[in-house]
């Protein structure tokens, strides 16, 4: 199961937005990596559509075959291809279990799930990329419901707020899936219209 595993805040700088969500790093120096980091780039419509994808990719750790694929799902789906592309990202495993506030990062989420700490519909999916349906319920698996992680979740639940289209049982952590997100329920800084133009291009 690849994995993008090196430095993600160099990674948000050089695509000048943060991909971890509050990244004091990227915070101090929002500028590009490097000697000449502080300099003008020429902002060119395929650099700013490569970026815009490279910013997805990393946003929900995805690698660039997987995240081809889903842009061919996306793209035979009805309906606009870049909103269809976020619906499918949104509704991983690991990005729901960010979503509903049970880890910081996705990062975290992903290794939450890779760990098995979480059951859909009452069996154990331990695969991040694992795809969440309307009326699914995630819960905490009896055995983990100890582990420093959920216990961490706990305490800290409704930090942050959580989307219209899941709701959390506070107690227990358990997630229900009202529906797959519409464009109008996913907060994403992503303009997927570019993302959109640049494989159209191919």
């Amino acid at each position: 199961m690849a994995r993008y595993t090196g430095p993600i805040t160099k990674k948000s700088r050089r695509l000048k937005t943060d991909l971890v969500g509050g990244d004091k790093n990227f915070e101090m120096r929002p500028f590009p990596p490097g000697q000449h980091g502080r300099g003008r780039i020429q902002e060119k419509e395929y650099l700013t559509q490569l970026q815009e994808k490279q910013k997805a990719r990393f946003t929900y750790g995805v690698m660039e075959k997987q995240f081809v694929r889903y842009y061919k799902e996306a793209a035979r789906r009805p309906g606009k291809t870049g909103s269809n592309l976020l619906v499918i990202l949104e509704t991983r495993l690991d990005n729901v279990i960010y979503r509903a506030g049970l880890a910081r990062t996705r990062r975290a989420a992903r290794q939450l799930v890779s760990h098995g700490h979480f059951e859909v519909n009452g069996k154990r999916v331990d695969v991040p990329s694992y795809r969440v349906e309307q009326y699914d319920i995630i819960t905490v698996r009896e055995k983990s419901r100890e582990a420093f992680p959920i216990q961490l979740a706990r305490e800290t639940f409704g930090e942050r707020p959580i989307p219209a289209w899941l709701h959390v049982v506070e107690g227990t952590l358990q997630v229900l899936v009202h529906s797959v997100p519409t464009r109008e329920q996913i907060d994403s800084q992503l303009t997927e219209q570019l993302i959109v133009e640049l494989y159209s291009k191919n």
